[in-house]
């Protein structure tokens, strides 16, 4: 027996579902997160910093992870039918995110405010929710029939 036996395949629509719901669960997450840290702040200070929050947000998806989730998605869609359960992202995306959430622990058992990783929490936040955006709108259209990555219908 050999590991290729052990690969759980799915169909590359899953792929894209899946990659959709994390990058909006770890987005709602954080946010969650930074929202339960502005709230003890007084309103007019809370809604500045969850404005730069959401300013930083769009400009790290604009020149990020925008990028990143269309790489993704590409790779996704070169695959057949199926693709491993796991590859919805790069390997080595994998050790960035495990890079990423130990950051986010140690940053928030620093002594750092919590203000201020209100806004870092935000931007990290609001970029990936934005970023599943682009897996949801090219599983639409693959399910619509209109695959921008090859131009023709599903199983056709």
């Amino acid at each position: 027996m050999t590991l290729v036996n052990f690969k759980p395949a799915v169909p590359v629509t899953w792929l894209l579902a899946l990659a959709g719901t994390l990058w909006a669960a770890a987005g709602l997450l954080l946010g969650r997160l930074a929202v339960t840290w502005l709230r003890p702040l007084p309103l007019g200070r809370a809604l500045v910093l969850g404005a730069l929050g959401l300013a930083l947000a769009v400009g790290s998806h604009r020149w990020l992870f925008r990028g990143l989730a269309r790489r993704n998605i590409a790779r996704i869609g070169r695959y057949a039918d199926k693709g491993c359960l796991f590859a919805f992202q790069a390997w080595r995306s994998y050790l960035v995110i495990a890079l990423m959430v130990a950051l986010g622990v140690a940053l928030r058992h620093s002594a750092l405010p919590r203000e201020g990783l209100a806004v870092l929490y935000i931007a990290m936040g609001g970029a990936l929710a934005l970023g599943s955006l682009a897996y949801y709108r090219h599983l639409w259209r693959r399910r619509q029939g209109q695959d921008p990555l090859n131009n023709e219908p599903p199983g056709s």
